[in-house]
């Protein structure tokens, strides 16, 4: 791989993090507006909760690694993690302003809130880090 192209995985600009937006949302706004993953929220146990939170940083860490960083992380270990998080992060984010435009965020129990915003995340990060990983190759 050419130092450029070294450089350019490595780095995380507005770019990426405008894709991470545009491809959360694709998936964000048909599931947020389903009541199925409301009512999931407010049925499913933590323990699965967690289980979602678990693979959805597990595929996004192994999308990171092959798909941006070519299987080389050697000597890139923070920002491959940073990166992993960042993205998962933007996801979140994108699913909370969402649920909030959509007036789904019941403030009063934060617990569902959090449960809400994995659940529909799960999907939607995938996407996110699909789409911002497509022109590093």
């Amino acid at each position: 791989m050419s130092e450029k192209a070294n450089e350019r995985n490595e780095s995380f600009n507005l770019e990426d993090v405008i894709q991470i937006i545009v491809g959360s949302s694709l998936l964000v706004a048909p599931v947020a507006f389903s009541e199925e993953a409301w009512h999931l929220s407010e049925t499913l146990p933590l323990k699965n909760i967690a289980f979602l939170l678990f693979l959805s940083i597990s595929f996004i860490g192994m999308y990171v690694y092959q798909g941006i960083f070519s299987g080389n992380i050697v000597n890139r270990i923070s920002v491959f993690v940073f990166r992993i998080f960042i993205d998962y992060f933007i996801t979140l984010l994108v699913v909370f302003i969402i649920l909030l435009a959509l007036n789904k965020i019941p403030f009063e129990y934060p617990i569902i809130v959090i449960k809400r915003i994995i659940i529909i995340g799960f999907p939607a990060s995938l996407v996110g880090v699909i789409l911002d990983g497509m022109d590093k190759e």
